[in-house]
């Protein structure tokens, strides 16, 4: 949980930083990737969690 939230952080300041900042938009666009492969990882990871092993 602490590498989604630090993941989280670090998309976010980035994305705000490639905003406000003039010819910066590759760090907007770096953040907005790196955002995405964070949902995906915490996507992957829940529904790793989800299966259940059968009953034997």
């Amino acid at each position: 949980m602490v590498a989604f939230l630090l993941l989280l952080l670090v998309a976010v300041t980035l994305g705000i930083i490639g905003a406000a900042a003039d010819g910066l938009g590759y760090l907007l666009a770096i953040g907005i990737v790196l955002f995405l492969a964070d949902v995906a990882f915490i996507t992957v990871r829940g529904a790793r969690r989800l299966r259940r092993r059968p009953i034997r």
